[in-house]
């Protein structure tokens, strides 16, 4: 067929082209041509062939060229923004050269050495004007300046003390629960705050200053007493300079008492005490002063150095004689302060304000914090946007010993961090990048302390089991029955979900050290699924939605968002009704006990033996002495407090009828179940019945 198609492609080409004239190149006139004794061949060899359909399918590689490279030029890093006396020193040349060689550039820029060069084919045609070829690189950074990005933001060194001045003092009020911490400080201060307190109880550390009767100013910070708030008490200690111990005369010293004595010792704080109350008909002051001695507080004229006063918060006794003595306290201290340069502070509390935002509550220790202050606190920062007082009135500033609400910041602080101002932004970001960073290597430390320990059990069964295998000639490992899960199946222990949202950081903090305390996870688990600072939002009602949870909104507000179907949210604003509401949300969780109720005992008389149906059957001749018996209850036979039956009747009988009960002081005759029993007069034959209660648990954090 191919040399079929190539003959006749030959016999047409030869009719065709002998009628067409030739033109000559130089006359440019036609010649005729004699195609007559002209030959041509073709063969089957020459024809294209057709490509199948593998060959079809195949992909085309499409090969390029490799590009022409610059070879024998030299290589210049250039950057965005550079300067020009920054190119020349890239080049390797002088920068008169570079200067010159810019004139030559159309619309160059100016030649001075700080001159920025923003446009990238500027550089590119002065460093091609040059004789040389760029490389687009990232700018260099400076080692120093590296090396602050990674370095943690720390206190100043002390100041000189001609720079020092004198400070208000911080005075925390401690003491047990109810002994009147908060009306003595109504009382100072002119207000009521303890009557608009939750059950009459503080459940967070307020800061504010009181201004005494002779001009001086003081800060007080009013701890709560209450067993759950111990943190609270420690982060108060830790920041005062002066603790009042408030007593009540009628009460004398409780465990808080003896705790608040250990934390002052602890930090070395100096101690003033408050014996209150002691307007109370059952005040005995003396025996308050014996019990403070025997906790290890040696009062002024009982062998000590430390101060008194005998006071009445509710009816202002003897309250200036304590001002007094806390204010001779504190000039004899000596507490002074510089008031120049970065602040530092210790965060008091902290609250997420559904109108303001994120605010905290902090005692400025060192310099004047001003609006507009970048601040650092653990793994928050802040730009300062406004400052406010204890009573919500803006302050221009906040100087040392003064307590303040800081609003600006981007995340809350936790409560007793450290507050440290920086100059920018740039840096509070890298600080906290820093300190993420240390977070991440500490946890990776502990983890890999416990991956470690593991390890080593793991290794030490492997051994163990690799050493019995050997003994009994067995070198390879083979798997007994089927192989086991990797994941676990969730048991069948019920569980009690909780959402806790709080309306400041020292209150949730507290709550959930309350909740660490829960011990009865293999009858109930109690699982914290969210918890958080604020009001209760839409998302908190979605997760408890989805975990069949249980939202206990302490001191927060909760109306503003419709409540979903099978969502339950409890109002709480004390702690131990929290406690309370929580336990019982567990006991509905228990299931139900079973639990021996006794309906009635018997004495045996004497034993009868008769015979029914060719058997010898036991007869119990008994006397109902307690409660009665019913026939189809179960029955326990003891002797002298051994067990010889447990399990159910076969007949009652009272004279000779059957019958179901048998009342107090009615005797009667009992046959067992099990003829084999030996009974005895002076046995105790004991009618009970189970019945289904419910149970408590035994959690008592308090």
């Amino acid at each position: 067929m191919a040399c079929y198609r190539g003959l006749k492609f030959t016999y047409s080409f030869y009719r065709n082209i002998h009628k067409l004239p030739i033109y000559n190149r130089a006359s440019s006139s036609p010649v005729l041509f004699n195609f007559q004794h002209a030959s041509f061949h073709t063969s089957s060899i020459l024809d294209k062939r057709r490509k199948t359909k593998e060959e079809k399918k195949e992909h085309k590689v499409v090969e390029y060229a490799p590009k022409k490279k610059n070879e024998g030029l030299e290589t210049v890093d250039v950057w965005r923004n550079m300067t020009v006396k920054e190119l020349s020193e890239s080049m390797g040349r002088d920068l008169e050269d570079l200067q010159e060689a810019i004139l030559y550039i159309k619309d160059g820029p100016d030649i001075h050495p700080k001159t920025r060069l923003e446009d990238m084919n500027i550089i590119k045609d002065i460093v091609k004007k040059c004789g040389m070829k760029m490389k687009i690189v990232s700018p260099p950074k400076d080692d120093k300046e590296d090396h602050e990005k990674i370095k943690d933001v720390t206190k100043r060194l002390p100041a000189k003390p001609e720079f020092l001045k004198q400070r208000p003092p911080v005075v925390t009020v401690m003491g047990h629960v109810d002994h009147g911490k908060t009306t003595l400080l109504d009382s100072l201060r002119h207000t009521s705050v303890a009557q608009s307190e939750a059950g009459g109880i503080t459940q967070h550390i307020g800061a504010f200053t009181v201004e005494l009767e002779n001009g001086e100013k003081v800060t007080f910070l009013d701890t709560p007493g209450h067993a759950a708030f111990s943190a609270m008490r420690a982060r108060g200690a830790n920041i005062t300079d002066i603790i009042v111990l408030v007593v009540a005369a009628d009460d004398g010293v409780m465990e808080q008492t003896k705790e608040v004595v250990k934390l002052s010792k602890t930090y070395n704080v100096p101690v003033i005490v408050a014996i209150n109350k002691i307007d109370k008909p059952d005040a005995d002051p003396e025996k308050t002063k014996r019990e403070l001695g025997h906790a290890g507080i040696n009062l002024e004229g009982h062998g000590g150095e430390t101060q008194f006063v005998l006071i009445s918060a509710k009816e202002g006794t003897n309250l200036q004689e304590l001002a007094e003595t806390v204010s001779t306290q504190a000039t004899l201290m000596g507490l002074k302060s510089d008031y120049t340069g970065p602040i530092e502070g210790v965060v008091v509390e902290s609250t997420n304000d559904s109108k303001r935002g994120k605010l905290s509550t902090a005692i400025i220790t060192r310099g004047t914090l001003r609006r507009g202050a970048v601040l650092v606190a653990g793994h928050a920062w802040a730009k300062v946007r406004a400052l406010f007082n204890h009573a919500g009135y803006p302050l221009e500033k906040a100087e040392p010993g003064t307590p303040v609400e800081i609003l600006g910041w981007r995340e809350l602080p936790l409560a007793g961090d450290e507050i440290l101002e920086v100059e920018s932004e740039k840096r509070a970001h890298s600080v906290l990048h820093y300190r993420h960073l240390q977070a991440q290597h500490e946890k990776a430390e502990a983890d890999f302390e416990v991956i470690r320990v593991k390890q080593m059990e793991h290794d030490e069964k492997y051994k163990a089991e690799r050493d019995a295998r050997r003994k009994i000639g067995r070198f390879k490992v083979r798997r007994v029955g089927p192989r086991p899960k990797e994941y676990i199946d969730d048991d069948s222990v019920p569980r009690v979900n909780v959402i806790i949202k709080a309306d400041v950081h020292g209150s949730c903090e507290a709550i959930l050290d309350v909740l660490d305390t829960y011990h009865d996870n293999d009858k109930v688990r109690l699982d914290i699924v969210h918890y958080g600072i604020g009001d209760v939002t839409e998302s908190d009602m979605e997760l408890a939605k989805l975990f069949n949870a249980v939202i206990y909104a302490f001191s927060v507000n909760s109306t503003k968002i419709a409540l979903p179907k099978n969502v339950k949210i409890h109002q709480i604003d004390i702690i131990y009704r929290l406690v309370e509401h929580l336990k019982e949300e567990i006991n509905a969780k228990l299931p139900m006990l079973d639990v021996e109720e006794i309906v009635g005992e018997a004495n045996v008389l004497q034993v009868f033996k008769v015979t029914e149906n060719r058997k010898d059957v036991s007869v119990l001749g008994c006397r109902c002495t307690k409660g009665m018996l019913k026939k189809s209850l179960k029955y326990r036979v003891l002797r002298f407090g051994e067990l010889l039956y447990d399990g159910h009747l076969d007949s009652m009988r009272h004279l000779k009828s059957e019958v179901d009960t048998i009342k107090n002081s009615i005797e009667c005759g009992l046959r067992l179940n099990d003829f084999q029993i030996d009974a005895q007069a002076g046995d105790t034959v004991v009618c009970y019945k189970m019945v289904q209660k419910p149970q408590e648990t035994e959690w008592e954090p308090f």
